[in-house]
């Protein structure tokens, strides 16, 4: 079992209130998702999903409601990916090779840009979580 954890990274949006949506570009797949990554040896989920938010975005974040947990294959093996909600604090994006792009959008045109509807699933757990 490969196992990950991640982010649906948000913060206040700039004009007219509610939230933006953080969205990472990975060019090796050629897809939009939230930030997430492999667990290393002897770290967390939660230490995982930090820590990948910062690699991704390039910010430091606050974890809030845990969101559901995805499971999927990936080359005929299962994976398991554990996410947060989380609050955008500081930081800056830089891109990589493995995330060249990083945008910031509203609920309605992060669904439309998502790649995997699983990740919307996501999106529709954070707005819940958010609106408590």
């Amino acid at each position: 079992m490969i196992l990950a954890a991640g982010c649906v990274l948000w913060r206040p949006a700039e004009e007219g209130g509610g939230v933006e949506i953080a969205l990472v570009h990975r060019p090796k797949y050629g897809d939009w998702s939230h930030p997430k990554g492999k667990l290393k040896r002897d770290e967390t989920l939660r230490e995982c999903a930090l820590r990948e938010v910062r690699e991704e975005t390039g910010h430091s974040c606050e974890l809030g409601a845990r969101l559901p947990t995805l499971h999927y294959p990936v080359n005929g093996e299962p994976k398991e990916v554990s996410y947060w909600a989380a609050r955008a604090l500081s930081g800056a994006f830089a891109p990589s090779r493995e995330v060249d792009a990083l945008i910031w959008l509203s609920p309605a045109a992060a669904r439309v840009r998502l790649t995997q509807q699983r990740d919307r699933e996501l999106l529709d757990a954070l707005l819940s979580a958010t609106a408590r």
